[in-house]
């Protein structure tokens, strides 16, 4: 199978009630951003590059959302850095963000742009690092996506993705909670979120109970933002309602670029479980 598996039913992009309102939440998310986020975020890309700085590398940040990791790069001393998104409420959030934290920065730049159109992406050129956290499985096309990013990637340069995990039936419950979510009236989506994810955080607040923990559910909550400077709530709403929603194995994104003669430089799975396998490639030089 030379292209990968073949990818599963594909959501029309735009279609109504088929795409989740990624800019919407990204949009909202930037009301919690600060130094400490910034600064989280940074710490998580060049730990998961396994590198100390990022100075005098070009970073690609495809599928920005709300812009946090562009600036992060561009903290740790990425330059050029260029961010796209398909959606342009979060081009749009992204651009606010630069506003706020790096007015007036010319190496930094933002525009709509598709990862599955290639003329588009022919235009790009390649780079030291691509990076593309847990956007590629949300385009409808998930392997052309994949595919698509291996000629942004300079010889020698890395490739850091995010790809959702293949519980295969839950996996297939959670596209349809999606579906669900979308088909919603907008004034029903959030009580959905919380109806769907009371039971996890009611079960994971009694496990820490019965071990006296209680203080570490709390810490889930208001120390989340060491992951990658994101917020728990946000990421709820992104899991609940992310459509379009494809996964992979570890193992297929492994072997898909290792076919395009790629090597593995690092690897966290979420051991079988609900959320993101994260993959830091690197180019055969």
């Amino acid at each position: 199978m030379p292209d990968g598996p073949a990818p599963g039913p594909a959501a029309p992009a735009d279609a109504p009630g088929r795409r989740f309102s990624f800019g919407l939440n990204w949009q909202r998310f930037l009301a919690s951003v600060d130094d400490d986020r910034v600064q989280e975020a940074g710490r998580a890309i060049l730990g998961a590059l396994r590198v100390e700085s990022l100075e005098g590398c070009s970073f690609l940040d495809i599928g920005c959302g709300s812009g946090l990791s562009s600036l992060a790069a561009r903290r740790a001393g990425a330059g050029p850095v260029h961010s796209l998104d398909y959606d342009p409420q979060s081009v749009a959030a992204a651009g606010e963000l630069r506003r706020r934290y790096a007015p007036g920065d010319e190496a930094w730049t933002i525009e709509r742009g598709d990862v599955l159109d290639k003329g588009y992406l022919a235009t790009l050129g390649s780079w030291d690092v691509v990076y593309s956290w847990g956007v590629l499985h949300h385009t409808g096309d998930m392997w052309t996506a994949l595919g698509n990013v291996d000629a942004l990637v300079r010889p020698g340069g890395r490739l850091m993705i995010a790809i959702y995990n293949d519980q295969g039936l839950r996996s297939r419950l959670w596209r349809r909670i999606k579906e669900v979510y979308n088909a919603l009236p907008p004034g029903l989506r959030t009580p959905y979120v919380v109806l769907v994810m009371a039971p996890r955080e009611a079960a994971s607040l009694g496990i820490h109970l019965l071990r006296g923990r209680l203080g570490d559910y709390v810490r889930s909550w208001t120390e989340y933002k060491r992951q990658r400077g994101m917020s728990r709530w946000h990421d709820m709403v992104d899991w609940v309602g992310g459509l379009p929603f494809e996964v992979a194995r570890p193992e297929e994104v492994f072997d898909f670029f290792r076919a395009r003669g790629y090597a593995l430089v690092a690897m966290r799975t979420c051991a079988g479980g609900l959320g993101n396998n994260e993959f830091v490639f690197e180019r055969a030089g």
